[in-house]
């Protein structure tokens, strides 16, 4: 079976998580699907954002312990690429949608335990069931969050959130999430409002969503000097840009007037 699936709606790409027999539980299989979904969108300029969200009854249950320890060969690998001095493929798996262009929105149901929650915080934005399921879950299984989660944690949460969520590996409600700000909102449909958001940023200038994007990545835990020239450096090359002027030029459309199409985006 095909691990993830990527579907296709004009501009806007859906990534399903398609092992639903297993809750979506994150097997080696999948870590490379994923891998490799993350690289083809990537390349891809016509896209303008992208859905992450999982097949059946939930996001993601976590990591399939059961067979990524019964794959000794691929086991005794990932446990070698822990002394290797960069990222490994566990964490890539969900630190390379931040590097996308466009936006990554995670429509979270279900179970989103350890891997899986992991995979939600490397999204930029987390749309979530208000009876959804969330957990930190490393520490029951005698670990630690090893796969990103320890930078994408601290971008979402305050230590002491964070802390508590890993050292218990309590598991919270959608409605909790959003309190602690794990998650950015809660719908009852999470996959259609995120459709419907990805609709509302489609409609926007593609080098402006990617370059606010990268802005604000950049721009945010840095001090004030470099966020304000990472301000200017970005502002310059939104004006440098055809997108620019045709945004203009689509505000000042009549009624009745075809507007202008927008052009693919610089990066």
């Amino acid at each position: 079976m095909t691990r993830v699936l990527i579907h296709r709606d004009g501009p806007i790409a859906r990534v399903e998580l398609n092992r639903p027999e297993k809750h979506n539980g994150v097997d080696f299989p999948m870590i490379d699907a994923l891998i490799a979904a993350c690289r083809e969108l990537a390349a891809d300029r016509a896209i303008r954002a992208v859905l992450i969200h999982g097949g059946g009854s939930s996001f993601c249950a976590g990591l399939d312990v059961r067979s990524v320890l019964g794959n000794k060969k691929a086991a005794a690998w990932a446990a070698a690429a822990l002394l290797k001095p960069t990222a490994n493929r566990f964490q890539r798996v969900n630190l390379g949608w931040r590097d996308l262009s466009v936006p990554v929105i995670a429509a979270i149901h279900g179970n989103c335990f350890g891997a899986g929650l992991q995979l939600a915080l490397g999204a930029d934005i987390r749309i979530c069931h208000p009876e959804a399921q969330l957990s930190v879950m490393e520490a029951k299984w005698g670990l630690v969050p090893d796969m990103g989660g320890t930078v994408l944690l601290r971008e979402v949460v305050g230590r002491d959130v964070a802390l508590e969520l890993t050292l218990s590996a309590k598991v919270v409600s959608g409605v909790e999430a959003a309190a602690l700000g794990l998650v950015t909102r809660l719908a009852d449909d999470p996959l259609a409002e995120a459709h419907a958001l990805a609709e509302a940023i489609a409609a926007r200038s593609p080098d402006a969503v990617a370059g606010g994007k990268r802005l604000l990545h950049e721009a945010w835990e840095a001090p004030e000097a470099e966020a304000l020239a990472a301000e200017r450096r970005w502002q310059r090359r939104m004006l440098r840009g055809r997108n620019q002027r045709i945004a203009v030029a689509r505000n000042s459309v009549r009624e009745g007037e075809t507007p202008p199409a927008w052009k693919p985006r610089g990066w």
